[in-house]
Order: structure tokens, then sequence, then C-alpha cells
């Protein structure tokens, strides 16, 4: 099978090798907080975590019983999380005065540092809630920063359209002359919502290296392969499978043949290539540091 795909600006000139699909892993339902139920993809038996990336959670339900509980307040220490909105309203707050509502589209990248105690809580009683978690580890010298945020509506999240039937929320790094808005030099990340028509096609620049997966979370997509010499082949991915991707500079996809548009997340970033101790809501390099969160957060010192 030979493809040409269309490319983002970013994609031109280096890239050699299209990424194909090292393993697919379907999500377990699973319920946190006070009873939310969803579907945890990453951080699961399937799928422990993928360096830099330590958990994906999608949720998504009409029915107000699965996530009206919420998240009350619980710690977090030593990693970020990116909660990015697709429907519904999530209050959030937490110990150090921060308080605001997570719409539709929106996205909250939270750098935990050396402790925070936060809550998330719908706004709402009815309707639908749907979104993203993501975990993200940071590395040893950055664990006991300061809390900080990146939250953007999603008015001030870019959108780029590098070719035919394809569109692209850009919230952390580049699509052509695109740049999302979110940054974070440790693990570079790359985090786009890419909409593909039927037969459309995109491929993006992923530096080799990175660790890299794609989500599918609408309809279906191919994710092609290709190498130096111009081979290339071709892997579908249904609704819910996430796509560990192999070795290369670059992704390519290709919208799946139904009635409507398809939409993925795909995910890159550098792994930290550090030994990783985690419990809960702590992520650190060692049990001592680990024991010294649990004494520090009883203590009330975050």
């Amino acid at each position: 099978m030979s493809t040409k795909a269309v490319r983002s600006e970013s994609a031109k000139g280096s890239a050699t090798v299209a990424r194909g699909v090292a393993r697919i892993v379907r999500g377990m339902p699973t319920s946190d907080g006070a009873g939310v139920k969803l579907t945890r993809v990453i951080g699961q038996p399937q799928l422990a975590d993928l360096d830099p990336f330590l958990l994906l959670d999608e949720f998504g339900t009409d029915n107000p019983g699965d996530y009206i509980a919420g998240f009350p307040e619980h710690p977090h220490r030593g990693f970020e999380t990116v909660t990015y909105m697709l429907d519904g309203r999530m209050r959030h707050r937490d110990n150090h005065g921060h308080e605001g509502v997570l719409a539709p589209g929106s996205v909250q990248w939270m750098t935990a540092g050396r402790g925070i105690v936060h809550s998330e809580m719908p706004e709402q009683q009815e309707g639908r809630m749907r979104g993203f978690q993501l975990w993200i580890n940071l590395p040893a010298r950055d664990k006991m920063t300061a809390p900080r945020y990146q939250e953007f509506g999603s008015e001030r999240i870019p959108v780029a359209t590098p070719g035919a039937g394809v569109r692209v929320k850009v919230i952390a790094g580049r699509v052509g002359d695109v740049s999302g808005p979110i940054a974070q030099p440790a693990t570079d990340p790359i985090y786009l919502d890419v909409e593909l028509a039927p037969g459309a096609r995109f491929s993006q620049a992923v530096p080799a290296g990175y660790a890299a997966f794609v989500y599918v979370f609408e309809g279906s997509v191919q994710v092609l392969r290709g190498d130096a010499e111009g081979g290339q082949d071709a892997t579908p991915l249904g609704t819910h499978d996430l796509a560990v991707l192999t070795e290369g500079d670059r992704v390519e996809l290709q919208g799946g043949a139904g009635a409507g548009p398809s939409r993925v997340i795909l995910v890159a970033g550098k792994p930290l290539r550090e030994p990783v101790a985690k419990y809960g809501p702590f992520v650190m390099n060692t049990r001592e540091e680990l024991q010294r969160a649990f004494q520090d957060y009883q203590s009330g010192r975050f």
C-alpha cells in the first residue's frame, strides 16, 4: 500500500520514518474520587505507564449518577495533571486559594510540584460530562517545585487546518505555524486533538526517542507506518483503542470510512528515564521520598 499523507509544516523536511503500532490497548472500567465512573487506559494492568505518562483516564456519560459525587479534596505531589474537558463543567479549588471552572474545550495543566490539595466537582446537575485526565511525570529536579497552573479556555486553544478534512486543536506542541499555549521543557509534550474527515490524512512530526500514543475517542482511524525506503502499511484503530507507537520521527493518520469525522488525541513526550516510586496521589523517585510525602501531607505541610 502506498499513500501520500497531508503533512503539517512541522513534518516536512527531516521526517523519514512514520511510526507504526507497537501494541493496541483497551481501557478498563473503574471508578475514582467519590465514585465517578471512568475508563482507565494508561495506569492499568495492560499498560502500567508509558514514560513520562503515568495515567490516562477517559470520562464520558450522560448519567449524572456516574459523575455527580465528583472528586472531593485530595492531595498530589511530584507530577502534573492535565484535564481536557470536551463536554460539561467542572469546578476546581485548592488549598492555595486557586479556584475556577473548566468549561467545554478548556484545558487545565496543573503542576502539583511539592504538594497541593484540591477538589474537582461537577458544576452541573444534569447533562453530559466528557473529557480526559492525563498524568505526566516530573523529573527529580522539579518534583519539589512550587505548584502552578497553566489554564486556558476553549477560545485560547488554537486550531490548525493543515489539509482538507483535517482540524487540529493544538494544546501543546506545534502544527505548522500554530503553537499550543502549554509549555513544559522537562518533557516537551505534544498534545493534539485531531479531527479527520473520512479518508483525510494528517502527518505530524514527533521527535525520535519520544514516547507517543494515539487514542481514538470518536470513529476510527488508520495509523500509516512507513520507512525510509518507501514501504508502508496501515493499522486500523476503532473507538476507545489506544495505540502505543513504535519509533520514528512522524505520525501519519488517516480518517476511517465511517459516515462522519473521527477524533483522536495524539500525545507524545520526552521520556525521563528515572526511577519511579508511586502510590496513589504521590509520584516520587524513591520509597523514602514517598514516605516523606505521606508524612508531609498528614502534618499539613502541603
